[in-house]
């Protein structure tokens, strides 16, 4: 189901669509769901902050500017990244997926982008990642990410630097968002696509209102992020093609309708 299906039929119409992506980073998602009919919840699973110390952030990211390969692993690493200092470099650049991809584009910065997965397993298809031995890789990240492209990139024979532009932590919950959950219909659908925004939620919702998040549909971005969910307590799981908006929303509407 494309997006200008979605938008022509009106999909998630009477649906109720929880958003857990970072604080502040989901109004244009919320925007969305409420152009398709939808009744947007938003419920972030963490907070982004810039790195707590700014000078080594920014001596890490001028350090980078001479490696040959560059990887922003997403939005909050561009925008982190740029606000410490422009790019200057000759590097390729690499986007984990489209969102990070225009991010850089807003910059005036072209990026590869996997073709089918956006995620870390798509980046290593890359053929400019196949040869990898003798490369020196900047990976512009927060800390706590999974790891995957570190360890596979230097069993390459690449070397690896992280650049740790930002960080991310707990979400500030309120009594309005903790109402909202509360009030969650069975229906609702639970847009995931954070481990770490998972285990946040868990641990900052109330056991009653985590409860009944785990009652609704969980729509995961990934078959891992699918089988955290399914250890946190989620039942009805159903896996988007991706973790872009458009995925997610495709999922979600596909599910309401056989609701």
């Amino acid at each position: 189901m494309r997006a200008q299906t979605l938008q022509r039929d009106g999909a998630l119409a009477g649906c109720t669509v929880v958003i857990t992506r970072p604080a502040g980073t989901g109004s244009t998602l919320a925007w969305r769901v409420r152009a398709l009919g939808g009744l947007p919840v938003l419920l972030p699973g963490m907070s982004l902050r810039a790195a707590a110390d700014r000078d080594a952030a920014r001596a890490q990211w001028q350090q980078a500017q001479r490696d040959e390969v560059m990887i922003f692993s997403s939005p909050a690493a561009v925008r982190y990244a740029l606000a410490l200092a422009p790019v200057a470099t000759r590097a390729g650049i690499v986007a984990v997926g489209h969102g990070t991809a225009r991010a850089l584009h807003r910059h005036g910065i072209q990026a590869q982008v996997p073709a089918v997965r956006q995620d870390s397993e798509g980046v290593l298809e890359l053929p400019l990642l196949q040869r990898a031995r003798g490369l020196h890789v900047a990976l512009i990240t927060a800390p706590d990410g999974r790891g995957l492209l570190q360890q596979q990139l230097a069993a390459r024979g690449a070397s690896v630097r992280e650049v740790l532009v930002y960080r991310r932590t707990a979400p500030r919950l309120g009594r309005r968002h903790l109402q909202a959950v509360q009030d969650l219909p069975a229906t609702a659908c639970v847009l995931l696509s954070s481990a770490q925004a998972l285990q946040h939620l868990k641990t900052r919702l109330l056991p009653e209102a985590w409860r009944r998040l785990c009652a609704a549909q969980a729509i995961a971005s990934s078959e891992r992020i699918a089988e955290q969910a399914r250890g946190a307590g989620f039942a009805r799981i159903h896996v988007a093609r991706s973790a872009t908006a458009d995925d997610l929303l495709a999922c979600a509407a596909e599910v309401h309708s056989r609701l």
